[in-house]
């Protein structure tokens, strides 16, 4: 379907839209990249791999629906190069996961290798000179940066009206900050060891909430032109259903199943992640079960240890604490479409997606 062609109530068609429009920007980027060199061709041939190869656009998905919500397809700009612009998050995204898996020495990566691990694979197998695992970081590394830049690139040339990239100027320069400034804070928090509530609580909410709901919600309906209650509405929601959909993400990282997950069972205790979780766990067990969970977050790796931590976490009532976080958070996200100034199908629209990231199978 074509830009022109999408309601509101046909955010399920934006993700093949999005693929279509990464597909052509990559192809875009062809000429250029393969002119500096086969061997960049070939490490770029992994960023589009993974870029295309899998999530469900949920970014996109938001941007779009923020832009239509707020009245969007009544203004003269263009929608598909408003669904061009949107595609440009996934870029952003794309260097997030990949920079994050190297900071977590993830392996995989909805249930493929990880991009570092793709190309130190193929370091391997090519029999190339130097550090294999070096290399593939090294790479990412690189890749990710490309992937950031790229991002800019799409979202500035879609098509998109001049005047709509004004208005739109303050949430996109803000998101970028938000989501490495959010990253920072997360690895500073592991390093310190950190056992806040309130920290944790921070990091889903720069690291993740702002650029995955809060921020596209924001970019859409500021390119519509909607004015400061609409805007002021949809990030509420968006804060708050975005914070609940890392909640969600905290409680599959440590009880989720791989096969639905795509990444092993208690990722996030085998890497020490300092989850609102895991401080919530700390904060109801007894003083030896908490040091117990304390000093195995982190340092366990045998599967066995990996699930007696969970299962100090779940008895300690942290499970169930989170889960009606999650219920209040999603009630009071969905409270604040009532002041956003937007049609009953808009409303619903967005209240299905909000159910869709926060109720996400184990």
């Amino acid at each position: 379907m074509a830009g022109h062609e999408l309601g509101i109530g046909d955010l399920d068609a934006v993700p093949g839209v999005v693929e279509k429009h990464l597909a052509q920007f990559f192809d875009e980027r062809g000429p250029a990249i393969s002119a500096i060199g086969e061997p960049v061709a070939e490490a770029v041939a992994h960023l589009r791999a993974f870029v295309l190869g899998g999530g469900k656009r949920v970014r996109p998905r938001y941007g779009w629906a923020g832009f239509v919500g707020a009245g969007g397809l009544a203004t003269s700009e263009d929608p598909d190069a408003v669904l061009r612009a949107m595609s440009s998050l996934e870029l952003i995204q794309a260097c997030a996961l990949v920079h994050d898996d190297i900071i977590d020495a993830s392996d995989t990566r909805r249930g493929n290798p990880t991009v570092h691990r793709s190309v130190e694979a193929q370091h391997r197998k090519q029999d190339m000179l130097g550090d294999a695992t070096a290399y593939g970081i090294n790479t990412a590394i690189l890749l990710g940066d490309l992937a950031l830049a790229w991002a800019e690139d799409m979202w500035r040339y879609s098509g998109v009206s001049l005047e709509a990239l004004t208005r739109a100027a303050e949430p996109w320069v803000g998101m970028r900050t938000e989501v490495i400034g959010g990253q920072l804070l997360d690895i500073s928090l592991e390093g310190r060891g950190s056992e806040s509530v309130d920290l944790a609580d921070r990091v889903n909410r720069f690291k993740t909430a702002a650029y995955t709901i809060e921020r596209p919600l924001h970019l859409g309906a500021a390119v519509a032109g909607a004015d400061d209650a609409t805007i002021s509405a949809f990030r509420g929601y968006g804060r708050d259903i975005g914070i609940a959909f890392q909640l969600r993400d905290d409680l599959l990282g440590v009880f989720g199943d791989p096969a639905i997950t795509g990444k092993p069972a208690g990722d996030d205790l085998r890497e020490g992640k300092r989850t609102v979780l895991f401080a919530t766990a700390l904060e109801l067990l007894d003083r030896d079960a908490a040091a117990e969970l304390r000093a195995g977050v982190g340092t366990a790796t045998e599967p066995e240890e990996i699930a007696r931590l969970a299962d100090l976490i779940r008895r300690s009532g942290a499970e169930d604490a989170v889960e009606a976080r999650i219920s209040s958070l999603t009630a009071s996200g969905l409270a604040h479409l009532d002041h956003a100034g937007i049609s009953d199908e808009a409303k619903h629209a967005l209240t299905v997606m909000a159910r869709k990231a926060t109720d996400r199978r184990m």
